[in-house]
């Protein structure tokens, strides 16, 4: 296998003739089974094009293999030399340690402390300070799992305890996530599962299943995550507070992106509609650290857009967007990098490479470590004879 970085469409590419091989099927027999063209198949084998998210998903499950496979574990070199990964070793001990904590722990702080510290993560989160919150995390965990033994009985501080809980798991989970430590992202998906039933608040029981659409997205399983958005929605009620519609908003959105990278196309749209109406009734808002309303269904439709390879389109739709100026920064991150993954293939290299410098600044570690990332200053390598000097110490910067 060719001397590749883990991303870039070269790995990516390699990845796939390898698993080919490895399974005896010609290009003309994976395009049968991935319903994509065997030419486009070996432009991607050889690096010369970028697989959209849908065809990556496709050509996944032909082979039987999640789309983080094809990926290979992101940017291990860089991870290993921040020692993120040292970090993350103690999380998954505490998950483990989950209902059996040291039997020597101090007692745990007031709940009201406690569930301060989970707001704290929550900005920290936003901001993308995954190695601030790697640090805390182990300690939080366990301080919690002390907390719901002692609150065992039916009751309002229980609900807190599990709420703070399935909280903390969630926020595991997406920087395992983030960071590509898929193992432990599903460890705490499944700890959250467990506490969020138990915290009396069914918006909660509903982001759980909406951050495991998208473990089942990166295995290749678009169709299982668009089926537990609509458990979701059809299990949340439409109370009529603005906070519900949101997290059903965020629920559509999701769905809407799932069905996008599978290729329907009538159903992305319905659901997107869906998203939009309820955005115009809820305004901007921020609940449970999830960025709902018409700047973020603006957001979503660029994505969709540029999973289907509509890159024009996603780019008429970036061009009109104004991000507020207290727009969360991960949320920003992803508007430049998905604007530059437009502007890179419509041949606006030198606004591309603003659009990424944009998204290091709005997020940085959400930037480096993103693989849209690589692969769009991968192509913009390519494209140019000799790349110039403010793209080469991008492409150092973020590993590639």
């Amino acid at each position: 296998m060719p001397d590749t970085f883990p991303g870039t469409p070269e790995h990516i590419g390699a990845r796939i003739q390898e698993l080919r091989k490895i399974r005896d099927y010609s290009l003309t027999e994976l395009g049968r089974r991935a319903h994509v063209s065997p030419s486009l198949i070996s432009r991607i084998e050889n690096g010369e094009r970028s697989a959209s998210e849908s065809v990556l998903a496709s050509v996944a499950r032909a082979l039987s293999v999640g789309v983080s496979v094809l990926r290979g574990q992101p940017y291990i070199q860089a991870l290993q030399q921040e020692r993120i990964d040292a970090l993350l070793t103690p999380i998954s001990t505490a998950f483990d340690d989950w209902d059996l904590p040291p039997e020597d722990a101090p007692a745990p702080r007031t709940i009201e402390t406690l569930e301060q510290e989970v707001g704290d993560l929550h900005a920290r989160r936003v901001a993308a300070e995954f190695t601030e919150i790697a640090g805390v995390l182990p300690g939080l965990i366990s301080e919690l799992s002390l907390l719901t033994q002692m609150h065992d009985r039916p009751g309002r501080e229980r609900e807190r305890a599990h709420a703070a809980q399935a909280e903390v798991a969630r926020t595991a989970a997406v920087v395992a996530y983030r960071l590509g430590y898929m193992d432990l992202a599903r460890l705490a998906l499944a700890r959250m599962a467990v506490a969020a039933p138990r915290s009396g608040d069914p918006r909660q029981v509903a982001i759980e299943r909406y951050e495991r659409a998208q473990m089942a997205a990166d295995s290749s399983r678009l169709d299982r995550g668009v089926s537990l958005m609509r458990h979701a929605l059809r299990e949340l009620d439409d109370d009529g507070t603005r906070t519900t519609r949101a997290v059903r908003g965020t629920l559509q959105l999701r769905a809407a992106t799932l069905s996008a990278r599978g290729n329907d196309r009538s159903g992305a749209a319905e659901w997107m509609g869906q998203a939009a109406e309820l955005a115009e009734r809820t305004g901007e808002t921020r609940d449970y650290a999830l960025a709902f309303g018409p700047v973020n269904v603006r957001l979503h439709e660029i994505s969709a857009a540029s999973d289907q390879n509509d890159h024009d389109e996603a780019l008429s739709v970036a061009s009109a967007v104004r991000l507020p100026d207290d727009y969360p920064p991960t949320r920003a991150a992803h508007f430049w990098i998905d604007r530059a993954r437009a502007e890179t293939w419509t041949a606006r290299r030198d606004e591309a490479l603003t659009s990424l410098q944009a998204a290091r600044t709005a997020s940085p570690q959400l930037t480096r470590y993103h693989h849209s990332v690589h692969e769009t200053v991968a192509t913009l390598l390519r494209a140019r004879q000799r790349a110039d000097e403010e793209l080469r110490d991008y492409a150092l910067w973020c590993g590639v």
